[in-house]
């Protein structure tokens, strides 16, 4: 089982912190080079320093993944730097809105439609034509355990579920260019993003007594799945989604 990275260049969405920083973190320590993008320049910069104490190359790259000349913006300058995206992680998500889904409004799906699934599915296709250029590659979803069976977030929910969706339908119509596609799906993670859920008891107890390991997961915990989706290792793996949850699930 070859789970080593060496020589691969991987492009992460979402990695100034939590479950995307993790990964990119994971990445550079099994070898691979380092392409990090998020919205926020100052965390971006540190995560890449961070990086290349590992030995690796990393280029940061400031980028909205909902708006789509800043995708396009992304995919040049990774293969201007590198020459080729072996991996893609597609991380980056939002979630602006705790409205139920009778409450919500337009603002807030469009806010979330485009980052969480618009913009996953365009970079995933502008990256899918530089890896057939270069003979094939992995790309690994984030999705969410709340994309399987929903929960207190609706929107966020739907958008999830889309993503699983698309991890399905680019792994079915890329393995024809050696493109293989799998998802994970991570239950209530330690980061800013689930801050407001983690610090609410009520939802936190609901959750954990849903919860057959009893505890939130750590960013960290969601590394091993990648590494072994992004590797040789898993070579006869694409259109799943493996669920990083606990139990919960179940």
């Amino acid at each position: 089982m070859n789970f080593s990275l060496d020589n691969k260049v991987a492009l992460v969405t979402g990695a100034s912190r939590g479950i995307g920083r993790a990964i990119a973190m994971g990445l550079a320590q099994s070898g691979a080079d380092l392409v990090i993008a998020s919205r926020k320049k100052d965390d971006l910069e540190k995560v890449a320093e961070e990086i290349r104490k590992t030995g690796r190359k990393c280029l940061p790259v400031t980028t909205h993944v909902g708006r789509l000349e800043e995708i396009k913006n992304l995919v040049e300058l990774a293969s201007g730097e590198f020459g080729r995206i072996d991996i893609l992680i597609n991380d980056a998500a939002t979630n602006p809105s705790m409205a139920a889904a009778i409450d919500t409004d337009e603002r807030a799906w469009d806010s979330i439609m485009n980052l969480n699934l618009k913009g996953l599915f365009f970079l995933s296709q502008a990256v899918a034509r530089v890896m057939k250029e270069k003979g094939g590659g992995k790309i690994i979803n984030v999705a969410s355990v709340a994309g399987i069976t929903p929960d207190i977030l609706p929107i966020y929910s739907i958008s999830k579920a889309g993503v699983i969706m698309a991890t399905k339908v680019m792994a079915q119509q890329w393995a024809i260019y050696n493109i293989r596609v799998n998802a994970i799906a991570p239950s209530l993670t330690r980061t800013k993003f689930s801050e407001p859920l983690l610090s609410n008891p009520d939802i936190l107890n609901i959750a954990m007594s849903k919860t057959p390991l009893g505890r939130p997961a750590e960013p960290e915990e969601m590394v091993g799945a990648v590494i072994y989706l992004a590797s040789d290792a898993s070579s006869y793996v694409t259109g799943q989604v493996l669920a990083i949850d606990g139990g919960i699930t179940i």
